[in-house]
């Protein structure tokens, strides 16, 4: 009798997908819909409830009826805190991330596990592309990461302080030996939670993996956190970690906060005092602080040149001090937007 030797079937590794829910009736069953479509299978499916309304949280049960996903409450502690708790909740090798108002297509899990490495036992993250859509689904832009950011994967902390990292998670999957290596999302953040959370995996000696195929539908609309006053207070709170994690190193030549940080952030303090004081917006002192806190840190560089302080003077000065008509006024005289041409003619 003879022997036939049997082969092993790869087993596929688990993966969780966690959906944060805030007061997200309105797209959450798009979204949801899209995570059991998928061509190769989640092996969970948790649904993070961060204290929405109880009308809210009740289309939640209606919609688990029809779909086997299991949902977690929490008290309201942002989108980082709610990804934090549904990952805590869970135990796959693999974690996929998925917004509310987003939704995959139809092969994302599919196509992430595939671009997983098999020989890099430091594997943080494999990320893949988006397409821009509107808050309908309606796509804008059929390849985002690629429009914002020349270099995949990443490889220089420089690069990724001085841009925006563009690793959406819902594009990605991260390994949890990573996610629980850097203690998950930092929760201080409504607002550049993601950047932070690829930086530090980064930092901690994780390697990443780019595949060049658009994985996921990202929709933008009004009422996402990228257009409220969280977004702004996010963006501030991130740069100053930032300077405190990467002080300047004269004897390499390496000064952060100059060549990279104020590049990348300054223009938008200085620009949300300008609008904030074109719009007569009541959020307007709120900005100005902000901008004078930014001011002061960089006053205090030494590496910054003279020149580039007086300009920041005398745009702080002018935010502060110009009325809503002078602003608008700038910009009709120059035939230019107002934020463009103030920096402009502030050199």
């Amino acid at each position: 009798m003879s022997h036939i030797p049997q082969t092993s079937v790869p087993v596929p590794p688990t993966v969780v997908v966690v959906i944060p829910f805030y007061n997200g009736a309105a797209f959450i069953e798009r979204s949801v819909a899209s995570v059991f479509a998928q061509s190769m299978p989640a092996s969970e499916v948790i649904v993070v409830n961060d204290g929405s309304r109880p009308e809210e949280r009740a289309s939640l049960d209606a919609l688990a009826a029809r779909f086997p996903f299991r949902i977690l409450d929490k008290e309201n502690g942002g989108q980082g805190s709610a990804r934090n708790a549904g990952v805590a909740a869970s135990t796959a090798e693999y974690i996929c991330f998925l917004d509310q108002d987003d939704f995959y297509l139809s092969n994302h899990i599919e196509i992430l596990v595939k671009g997983i490495p098999a020989d890099d036992p430091r594997l943080g993250f494999v990320y893949a592309d988006l397409a821009e859509a509107d808050g309908e689904g309606n796509i804008i832009r059929a390849a985002m990461v690629k429009d914002h950011t020349l270099h995949h994967p990443k490889t220089n902390i420089f690069e990724m302080l001085r841009h925006d990292i563009f690793v959406l998670p819902s594009a990605a999957i991260v390994t949890r030996k990573a996610f629980d290596a850097v203690g998950g999302f930092d929760t201080q953040f409504m607002g550049f939670e993601d950047d932070d959370l690829f930086l530090r995996i980064f930092r901690k000696g994780f390697t990443n993996h780019f595949i060049d195929k658009v994985v996921t539908v990202w929709c933008i609309h009004t009422g996402s956190t990228s257009f409220d006053m969280r977004m702004i207070r996010s963006r501030f709170k991130y740069f100053k970690k930032l300077v405190g994690m990467f002080p300047d190193e004269p004897k390499r030549n390496r000064y952060v906060l100059r060549d990279c940080l104020m590049p990348r952030f300054g223009r938008f303090f200085m620009d949300h005092v300008i609008e904030a004081v074109k719009a007569n917006d009541p959020n307007r002192a709120e900005m100005s602080a902000v901008l004078a806190e930014y001011a002061a840190i960089v006053y205090a560089s030494p590496a910054v040149s003279g020149r580039k302080k007086l300009k920041l003077r005398a745009t702080v000065f002018m935010a502060e001090h110009s009325p809503p008509g002078l602003i608008r006024a700038i910009g009709k005289l120059t035939r230019l937007p107002g934020v463009r041409s103030l920096r402009r003619l502030l050199g």
